[in-house]
């Protein structure tokens, strides 16, 4: 798959989660492989535009995570060429636009999924990041605002004559969030409707869900998001499993030495409380369904030092191998 002159191989792409897609996170996603392109963390067109010094350090990243891609959201025309214009001369290889968000603060301010309630608006913010870059430009959104404003072929149609590169479909609405399931014929349908790469995200939790998210939609890509939080090593698997490899799963030694490293890369990079704050919340997920992680996951908030920490996580994993 190609956005313009970018090649994503494989064809599968780490979804923007604020809060989760930090350069630490993209770091590891690449050490393990499989990923194709890497999302940084969405940013306010606004905040980027402004000067937000808190903003511009989010969008630090290294040369290791190419090819990356930031996405931006707002609501304003010009706002949004300036911050896909800044993006661009940060260095950045592809700049994506959210229109898909369906947080509350974000559709508060006409952004995200409330610009599929608006589609003059939101070719216009199309056209103006266009025409503001010369770096691949694509477009996220979802199903629309409800099932009765269900407009995503619509605005499929809009972003590939303004000249996006490519686009990627969450297959629910607004309303639904992440409830209920992801409607993947209707990715299907805007791959028939579109000349341009779809990327189809929404339920693919595993390497036989990417497989038949494929065959379903003939979709170019796969977006991942939640799924990559429980399990970074998704992507090597589903690369693997696409090859018509084994899908290794990680060991309990694989487990305890990612989170040991995510945390070795905060600590960094970040203060130790904040590092510490971050780790706590990964290790949440990292832990998932393994025997007795919830008992860690609590030892662990009530934790105030890095040593603490590290011989917290080691003896949990002592445990474990030596059962």
């Amino acid at each position: 798959m190609r956005f313009g002159t970018v090649s994503i191989d494989p064809p599968l792409i780490l979804a923007p989660m604020a809060g989760i897609t930090d350069q630490y996170f993209r770091l590891i996603l690449r050490r393990i492989g499989g990923v194709g392109l890497v999302s940084m963390e969405f940013v306010s067109s606004e905040a980027i535009t402004r000067g937000n010094r808190r903003t511009r350090r989010m969008m630090q990243y290294s040369e290791e995570e190419r090819p990356l891609a930031i996405q931006i959201y707002g609501s304003r025309p010009d706002r949004m060429a300036e911050a896909g214009a800044f993006v661009e001369a940060l260095g950045a290889d592809v700049v994506d636009i959210n229109m898909g968000c369906p947080a509350n603060k974000v559709l508060k301010g006409c952004a995200g999924a409330a610009l599929m309630g608006d589609l003059d608006l939101a070719r216009d913010i199309v056209r103006a990041v266009r025409r503001a870059v010369r770096i691949p430009l694509t477009v996220k959104f979802r199903l629309g605002l409800d099932e009765g404003r269900s407009n995503y072929l619509e605005l499929g149609r809009i972003c590939e004559g303004e000249g996006a590169d490519g686009i990627a479909l969450h297959a629910r609405t607004a309303r639904q969030m992440f409830s209920g399931r992801a409607d993947w014929e209707r990715i299907r349908l805007l791959r028939e409707t579109v000349g341009i790469p779809v990327s189809g995200n929404g339920d693919v939790e595993t390497p036989d869900d990417a497989l038949a998210l494929w065959k379903a939609t003939g979709c170019d890509g796969v977006m991942i998001g939640r799924a990559a939080i429980k399990n970074p090593w998704i992507f090597r698997q589903i690369a693997a499993a696409r090859a018509g490899g084994p899908c290794v799963e990680p060991s309990l030694a694989d487990r305890r030495d990612l989170i040991l490293h995510h945390f070795a890369l905060l600590r960094a990079g970040e203060e130790e409380m904040q590092a510490l704050h971050k780790i706590r919340t990964f290790t949440g997920w990292y832990t998932h369904g393994l025997p007795d992680g919830r008992a860690l996951r609590q030892r662990i908030n009530s934790l105030r030092s890095i040593e603490e920490f590290v011989e917290a996580v080691e003896g949990f994993f002592q445990v474990l191998l030596a059962a």
